[in-house]
């Protein structure tokens, strides 16, 4: 996902020009061998100060129209974010309803996604509701644990939790325009593990029982009472804790790594563990599994995926190297299988930190030997994530970083701004 900030709005809602050279010159060069599906047109236009929402349309059809002269715009698809003030009522969700205020907006803005087949993206917050409003929403709701129901009056329908009910608010305002056909994606979402003394829901066993449940709830495809079995695309909101971000604490703590890439606490990408909040920050489960090199990749992919992992992907290749255990054989599928093994373990076991460009492998075999030793999540401390995401938050510089979940699938794309 590639954004264009709010102080780009007006030259690119003004002049086809704008847009075109920014395509040729930001995009073209870097797909098909980097995988772009959608370019966000400013973000959270509506909080904005001026009157920049009217600019937003105008540069989302320029954009468009680049992308149809470069074949693409069936590819590529074009949105932009929003926040939940964009609705004047959430409650009941059937009761749903867009700000008046912001009528002259998303009237062209919703028949531009509906022609287009592009979702309406929206970020949102459980936390703020909770932490705004504690006598009407309890914690357990916001998440996720709640053991009692609330039910909307008008519809019947169930809800246990409040991610749910403020999406299908989101679907019911969007009925009542009659755009039916618009999906929604979750383009920010998560909780902070820190925060000031009047924020106390704002604790690293919080942020983990929010995200590791909102990860299953995604992952098995439940979908919202509005909309049971239908696929969501949720972005946790963040990668990083933002450590010069102004504004309350918790503006600061959204990550899930410190900025020196240590981790905050354990998040089970899988989505099939249990919310285990006593475990510490570098715990990990013993799974059984290593990561190796695969026999079919080349010589150039596996060596290009080696030396990613022994630098950028923070790997200590130490063992690999002349005279260390692990350097003989003196192959690059052997040098690599041990490189991508300790950066599949150190980064949760999961399939998409085994991926390497289709470089690496997992197996149920041990490929450690003689005094060769392969780790495993048991034995060894959980590193950093370095495959991130960039994306922004408000039209400042200032950046977050969020992993997308779609479906039964995790993907981590890179938003550039």
């Amino acid at each position: 996902m590639i954004g264009i900030p709010n102080s780009d709005l007006l030259p690119f809602s003004q002049f086809q020009s704008n847009a075109d050279t920014w395509l040729k010159n930001q995009i073209l060069p870097y797909y098909p061998a980097t995988k772009i599906t959608y370019i966000t047109v400013g973000a959270e236009v509506t909080e904005m100060p001026g009157n920049i929402s009217a600019l937003v349309v105008p540069a989302m059809k320029n954009v468009q129209a680049a992308l149809k002269k470069a074949g693409l715009h069936r590819k590529i698809k074009i949105s932009t974010t929003h926040s939940l003030g964009v609705l004047s009522r959430s409650f009941p969700p059937s009761a749903g309803a867009f700000n008046s205020s912001h009528a002259f907006f998303l009237k062209p803005l919703l028949e531009f996604l509906a022609e287009n087949q592009s979702p309406f993206m929206i970020d949102i917050y459980p936390y703020y509701a909770y932490r705004d409003s504690t006598t009407n929403v309890s914690l357990d709701y916001a998440l996720f644990e709640s053991s009692s129901e609330v039910i909307d009056p008008n519809t019947g329908l169930i809800y246990t939790n409040m991610l749910d009910a403020q999406v299908d608010a989101l679907y019911f305002a969007l009925s009542a325009l009659s755009f039916r056909t618009i999906k929604i994606m979750i383009t920010e979402t998560g909780w902070p593990s820190k925060g000031a003394a009047k924020e106390t829901a704002a604790t690293p066993d919080n942020a983990q029982t929010y995200n590791t449940n909102l990860i299953r709830h995604v992952i098995n495809n439940t979908g919202t009472p509005a909309k049971p079995g239908q696929e969501m695309d949720v972005y946790i909101f963040s990668l990083f804790n933002e450590n010069r971000k102004p504004g309350m604490e918790s503006e600061r703590n959204w990550g899930l790594y410190y900025p020196d890439q240590t981790s905050i606490y354990t998040l089970d990408l899988t989505g099939k563990g249990p919310v285990d909040t006593d475990a510490g920050a570098n715990a990990t489960s013993t799974n059984g599994t290593w990561c190796i090199a695969s026999t079919t990749a080349s010589e150039l992919d596996l060596q290009s995926a080696l030396d990613w992992a022994c630098s950028s992907g923070n790997v200590d290749c130490s063992a690999i190297q002349p005279s260390q255990p692990c350097f003989q054989p003196d192959s690059t599928i052997s040098h690599a299988s041990f490189a991508f093994n300790s950066y599949y373990q150190q980064n949760g076991a999961s399939d998409i930190a085994c991926g390497f460009g289709g470089a690496g492998v997992k197996t149920t075999k041990n490929p450690s030997y003689d005094n060769c030793l392969y780790l495993t999540a048991g034995n060894m401390k959980v590193g950093a994530n370095n495959v991130t995401a960039i994306k922004p938050t408000s039209a400042s510089a200032e950046s977050a970083i969020s992993l997308l979940f779609s479906g039964a699938s995790l993907v981590i794309s890179l938003l550039l701004f």
